[in-house]
């Protein structure tokens, strides 16, 4: 059993600031890498950070500079620091990790989603 719960979200003004969180449990290992989604009303769920297994950070374009992730592995938590919140950022933010499990010996790797968490910028 696997769980991915986003939480941190709210409605804040542009230029402000929020921090997300997703915290995996369950039985499955976790393997140490996560991606972070925005998804807005008719448009696709879209990348806009992750975090490799190695430990590395990367962001797209659009939050370069204002977005930050944080990985805690010890409580198996990764962190999403935004600032300089603009009104485009509005949506719903999802994590996205992978965990391993062992089928028939073989350990196999199995992407999990959480609830998504919701996010307003606007006055």
């Amino acid at each position: 059993q696997v769980q991915l719960v986003e939480s941190g979200g709210g409605l804040v003004q542009p230029g402000g600031s929020l921090r997300l969180s997703c915290v995996a449990s369950g039985t499955s290992f976790r393997i140490n890498a996560m991606k972070w989604f925005h998804e807005v009303p008719g448009k696709e769920r879209e990348l806009i950070a992750w975090v490799t297994a190695g430990g590395r950070k990367n962001y797209m374009p659009s939050v370069q500079g204002r977005f930050t992730i944080i990985p805690d592995n010890a409580k198996n938590t990764v962190y999403l620091q935004m600032n300089g919140l603009k009104p485009e950022d509005t949506g719903v933010y999802y994590c996205n990790a992978p965990f391993l499990t062992v089928i028939d010996g073989v350990a196999k790797e199995f992407d999990y989603w959480g609830q998504g968490t919701q996010v307003t910028v606007s006055f």
